[in-house]
């Protein structure tokens, strides 16, 4: 699937996350008709241990996707203490389809657990679909707007918590296998 895709932490700066942040940001503009993602983002934010920034690079080194958290505490635009957000998910044209997106989400989501985050919350647009289909097949769920475009018809806001709400130790369901199969 994404065998030979290398991910490396990198930060927010670095010419390669540039480049692809470059190209995403012409994407949304075709998308929205308009301009890009103007939400204001500084390396620092995404400085280990309070974010991290990824950039996978395909068998020939060329970067092919990109994807970092940032931490959020409650503030004015919504968001909740412990927040990791998500940001700069973006995979490729041409290395669509094979797991990148996935793969590195599952990344952050661990580092951003470990980190002591409580959830993890993006925003995306409702002219991304692909996004939506992704974070509702990952366990997201809508939520109410937070950030830079909460006001706007378009945006689209989901969360997903990051902590365990039961005691490994006590399943919610004894009936259910206790490995999970086909993994």
């Amino acid at each position: 699937m994404s065998h030979g895709i290398d991910l490396r932490t990198v930060p927010y700066d670095h010419p390669d996350a540039v480049k692809l942040n470059d190209q995403v940001q012409l994407e949304y503009q075709v998308r929205y008709q308009g301009e890009g993602d103007a939400t204001h983002l500084d390396p620092a934010m995404f400085a280990p241990p309070r974010g991290l920034y990824i950039v996978a690079y395909d068998t020939t080194g060329a970067p092919v996707a990109t994807g970092g958290w940032r931490s959020q505490e409650q503030n004015d635009e919504g968001y909740s203490d412990g927040d990791a957000e998500l940001k700069r998910m973006y995979v490729v044209p041409e290395a669509r389809g094979l797991g990148l997106a996935r793969r590195i989400l599952a990344v952050l989501e661990e580092d951003a657990r470990a980190a002591g985050r409580l959830r993890m919350v993006l925003e995306t647009g409702d002219r991304q679909p692909e996004a939506i289909a992704l974070y509702l097949s990952t366990g997201y769920t809508p939520s109410p707007k937070f950030g830079f475009y909460r006001f706007y018809d378009s945006s689209r806001c989901m969360a997903k918590p990051l902590q365990a709400t039961t005691s490994p130790a006590a399943p919610s369901n004894p009936a259910a296998p206790s490995s999970p199969a086909g993994v």
